[in-house]
């Protein structure tokens, strides 16, 4: 038998197991009914003169509760009326969330030349960047080629199905090894919707490639292809974006480069034995990208 004023709260919760709805209600009034040092009595079947409507009240002073208790509500009462402390939260981490396998996500490497995915499939996912290049290009009805994109890591690329895209318009090449996280639609769309913090570095990412490709057509309407060569050879080396620039790039073939620039291969030698001459490039195992071909962009 339990010790009454110890273990009153064992008491309540046995009987809080055993009994519904308006037994409880009347069991529990008649416990508070007893002083400190009694022992409680067995409780009797309510008879149907009971007073059912009147409310609880706690004889240590604290507060009325209602009629019905749920269990999280029935703990505080016997508690002393304190509040149970949700668990905190632990801080989204997008970076995080975005190196981890998880529902409906998925991480793969790529070699260099792979392809991600194919012009005219299914856009069924996006996808992110955590190491390497990737290249995409559009290949038109005649067969010509143009590469429309180089991204790098931090960037996401495929993102075109959440806005209702339901064929892929570009085929995403692996410029180098890669690794690519594969995020499924509704997992993407879900993720965006509940986590603050991945909305911010998706719409930081959405209005930087804006910009990016705003300040692609202006290149292409208004300056040479020898300008515009050097800002992708400047571009590739990460210069003008957050961190250290790299100046070695992945080996990148003449006719990629023409592709991106929007010019022939042969242009595209001539210029780069240009750059190499006057200090700007060096091929050492890679295309090596000083800042001084900054200049060449600069220059009007």
């Amino acid at each position: 038998m339990f010790n009454f004023e110890q273990k009153r709260s064992s008491h309540l919760f046995i009987l809080y197991l055993g009994t519904t709805g308006d037994d409880f209600e009347l069991a529990v009034e008649e416990m508070d009914s007893y002083s400190s040092d009694e022992k409680p009595a067995p409780f009797s079947e309510p008879s149907a003169s009971s007073n059912l409507d009147v409310p609880i009240t706690r004889q240590s002073g604290l507060a009325s509760t209602g009629l019905t208790k749920s269990g999280e509500e029935f703990y505080n009462w016997c508690n002393g009326g304190s509040q149970m402390k949700p668990k905190e939260r632990s801080p989204f981490d997008p970076k995080s969330f975005l190196t981890k396998v998880g529902a409906g996500r998925s991480m793969a490497d790529y070699h260099k030349n792979q392809i991600v995915f194919s012009q005219g499939e299914p856009a069924d996912a996006v996808f992110y960047v955590q190491k390497g290049k990737i290249k995409l290009t559009v290949v038109s009805k005649q067969g010509k080629e143009a590469v429309v994109g180089i991204l790098g890591p931090g960037d996401f690329f495929g993102e075109g199905c959440l806005a209702g895209q339901q064929q892929r318009m570009a085929t995403a090449t692996a410029l180098s090894e890669c690794s690519i996280v594969r995020l499924e639609k509704r997992a993407a769309t879900r993720v965006i919707h509940d986590e603050p913090e991945f909305s911010e570095l998706f719409l930081a990412y959405v209005l930087s490639r804006n910009i990016r490709i705003e300040e692609d057509l202006v290149d292409q309407l208004f300056n040479s292809s020898e300008k515009r060569l050097a800002r992708v050879l400047l571009l590739l080396a990460n210069f003008g974006k957050d961190g250290k620039p790299q100046q070695v790039i992945p080996k990148m073939s003449q006719e990629t480069l023409a592709e991106i620039v929007g010019t022939t291969r042969p242009r595209v030698s001539f210029f780069m034995n240009k750059f190499r001459k006057l200090g700007f490039v060096d091929y050492n195992g890679g295309l090596e990208v000083h800042s001084s071909l900054l200049s060449v962009v600069l220059h009007d």
